[in-house]
């Protein structure tokens, strides 16, 4: 249950060659306390509800729990979330023994690409495409709970 990712931002459109599979997503905030922010997250067809736990100090890890739920509950849930729904198209990329997801932001959000990686370990090697851009892990500003309530147009 606990997640380790790196979080990037990305140069180049290039990761869409590369893709193997995208999403649409759409995802609400039942709380973005950062020490226990509650999602709503539609994926394509299916439903999600996820709960994190704050990051340790260098942001990279911390408690995930996620459960897959029926989309019509999903659907009913996401009107209640906070202002400032998540819409985005995640794209996942193959690089080396990782999947590399990179999600292109739409809506109010439009114009940043971020990509994580999910590791084992904090430092497990990865091969980073060269489309990887600056690392951002830990970054509060980059996290999806913080820009649902504060755009990145308007930074």
């Amino acid at each position: 249950m606990i997640e380790i990712e790196r979080k990037f931002l990305v140069t180049s459109t290039a990761f869409i060659a590369e893709s193997f599979t995208q999403h649409n997503i759409a995802q609400g905030y039942l709380n973005s306390n950062p020490e226990r922010t509650v999602r709503i997250r539609i994926k394509g067809n299916k439903g999600f509800l996820t709960i994190k736990g704050i990051g340790n100090e260098s942001g990279a890890s911390r408690l995930e729990w996620e459960k897959e739920i029926p989309l019509e509950e999903t659907k009913l849930l996401l009107p209640l979330c906070e202002d400032g729904v998540i819409e985005k198209t995640r794209y996942e990329v193959k690089s080396g023994n990782h999947i590399i997801e990179v999600d292109v932001f739409h809506g109010v959000n439009e114009g940043l690409i971020l990509a994580e990686i999910e590791l084992k370990n904090e430092n497990e090697s990865y091969t980073a495409p060269n489309w990887l851009g600056k690392e951002v892990t830990g970054d509060k500003r980059y996290y999806n709970s913080y820009l649902s309530l504060h755009s990145y147009n308007k930074w």
